[in-house]
């Protein structure tokens, strides 16, 4: 089967700010975030808060489609493949420039040997700058892409072949996603010579369309537009800035007065005020997210099944619906939204029943007044508009059946860190889709592999892993369907999650943006956006 896409314009990355209100220009935008992001080199990170930072600086080899999920070039213009599935070989755009900045000036376009350093650091533990700098890479490893790809090699100056070991139904949509974005080999070069390699994650480098200024932790972003862009009509500001406010209502006082034109995330309650703003517009989408409760197997008593069914069937999901995402949303059943193809629709919940719950831990050995941890996130996601609300509304659900709950929270960064490293009893988390395909929720969130990443049940079940990996080497949607709705039963049988909720998404900016388009995976892309 041989396979080319024609060139097209790339959706290019972005999320723009500008100043304040009172320095506000029409070739600025401010964009009031939610959260400090931990870096800017995405390969290390899976959090919307540290993509939608570093999305304006780079491009992948393949890209979305703006606020849609089908997938254009990026920086290949084509790609073909093999007839057996196994070799994709890209063909590298010409001409692209990366960013010239105060900490680095390049001498040579954007070629092959940057996709070989972007994808060999992931790759191959022994390569010179990942040695220099170790680092985890939660989506790459925990998509298995680490076992799979055999290897990437150059067979030109702007052709790379990547050769994997099996059939990856998900591959093109996989690499078109955050963490693939494409490095500068001759900064990595630079940084290593200078033994700080570790400065590619606070002083980035890029090609998008966006060139990095300056971050101040808690504070603000500062971007400013690529003045070489390979395509300069996604570049339509000239500043982009970032005004970091963890507070939902802050960040919508701040959009009412102007001091910013983009946010997200408002509460439930601030909706219809928004909607009514004559100066503002409110996109509504239903969500491709999922808000969920983690239960930590590695943690007694959460290893036993009884226990997870029991917390589960204790927690009054229609009460948290209506109080934390206020009608905004729907009742979640399954580990993936309806929206996702190869949902199974038969599925359902245990029946809400706090006694039969207190049987549950009481013949699995569970005394009355035990404690557990229940942590609870810092900040809004699309998924969850008020995690305090709900580890509230929790803490008084298991109270019921006899557990005392200490609600633990962090700043995002270190919640998502700890979380990870497994710290918790029980954890308020969540997810919006990143490629359209069944494996980034069923593979992503709650494989083997993806223990460490963003799997923060630290569950690994054998048969489940066994159904996901067959269903990624099939490339027959309805094959890998069966196979998928098979791994969806055996997941809701062990409890390793709580499914709550998936939230309507609605996006608030000022009549003045044009272009804005939502992203199905929860980003927030400027490119080609301006204000009027």
């Amino acid at each position: 089967m041989r396979h080319t896409l024609v060139f097209s314009a790339l959706l290019g990355a972005g999320l723009l700010a500008a100043t304040s209100a009172s320095h506000a220009a029409s070739d600025s935008l401010v964009f009031c975030s939610e959260g400090s992001p931990a870096g800017f080199d995405t390969a290390q990170y899976t959090t919307a808060t540290d993509n939608d930072a570093a999305e304006p600086l780079y491009n992948r080899l393949a890209e979305f489609e703006k606020g849609a999920t089908g997938v254009v070039p990026g920086l290949a213009t084509s790609w073909d493949i093999s007839e057996d599935g196994l070799k994709y070989t890209f063909h590298l755009r010409e001409g692209v420039k990366f960013h010239t900045t105060p900490y680095f000036k390049p001498t040579r376009d954007f070629n092959a040997d940057d996709v070989l350093f972007t994808f060999n650091r992931m790759l191959d533990p022994q390569q010179p700058f990942r040695k220099a700098y170790p680092t985890e890479f939660p989506y790459f490893n925990g998509m298995s892409l680490n076992k799979n790809i055999a290897k990437v090699e150059k067979t030109g100056p702007l052709t790379v072949q990547f050769t994997l070991n099996s059939v990856d139904a998900a591959f093109i949509q996989n690499i078109a996603m955050s963490f693939a974005a494409i490095l500068s080999a001759e900064y990595a070069d630079k940084l290593l010579a200078e033994g700080k390699p570790s400065d590619i994650n606070q002083k980035p480098i890029g090609t998008g369309p966006f060139v990095f200024k300056s971050y101040q932790k808690d504070s603000n972003i500062r971007y400013t537009g690529n003045p070489h862009y390979w395509d300069p009509s996604r570049v339509k500001l000239k500043n982009l800035i970032f005004a970091i406010n963890t507070d939902a209502s802050v960040r919508v006082q701040k959009l009412k007065a102007g001091e910013c034109q983009v946010t997200l995330h408002p509460r439930p309650a601030d909706v219809p005020a928004l909607k009514n703003d004559p100066k503002l517009q409110l996109i509504e989408k239903p969500g491709f997210n999922l808000g969920y409760i983690a239960y930590n197997v590695r943690h007694k008593p959460f290893d036993q099944l009884e226990v997870r069914q029991a917390l589960d069937m204790a927690v009054n999901k229609q009460g948290i619906l209506n109080a934390v995402y206020q009608g905004a949303g729907q009742l979640a059943v399954n580990a993936m939204p309806p929206t996702q193809w190869s949902y199974d629709d038969t599925i359902k919940d245990a029946a809400y029943n706090p006694e039969k719950a207190k049987e549950l831990l009481k013949a699995a050995g569970v005394k009355e007044g035990t404690e557990i941890t229940l942590w609870a996130m810092p900040v809004q996601r699309p998924y969850n508009p008020n995690a305090k609300l709900m580890a509230e509304m929790l803490q008084a659900d298991w109270a019921k059946i006899g557990l005392k709950v200490k609600i633990v929270s962090y700043e995002w960064g270190e919640y998502i860190k700890r979380t990870k490293n497994g710290e918790h009893d029980v954890s308020l988390i969540g997810w919006t889709g990143d490629n359209g395909d069944p494996d980034n929720w069923l593979g992503t969130l709650y494989s083997c592999d993806a223990i460490g990443g963003n799997n923060y049940s630290m569950w690994c079940d054998p048969a489940y892993d066994k159904l996901i990996k067959q269903a990624k080497v099939v490339t027959d949607r309805d094959q890998r369907t069966v196979l998928y709705k098979q791994a969806q039963q055996l997941l809701k049988q062990q409890v390793p999650i709580t499914p709550v909720a998936h939230s309507t998404v609605n996006q608030p900016l000022s009549a003045k943006v044009e272009g804005f388009k939502v992203s199905p995976f929860g980003r927030n892309v400027f490119s080609g956006v301006s204000i009027d």
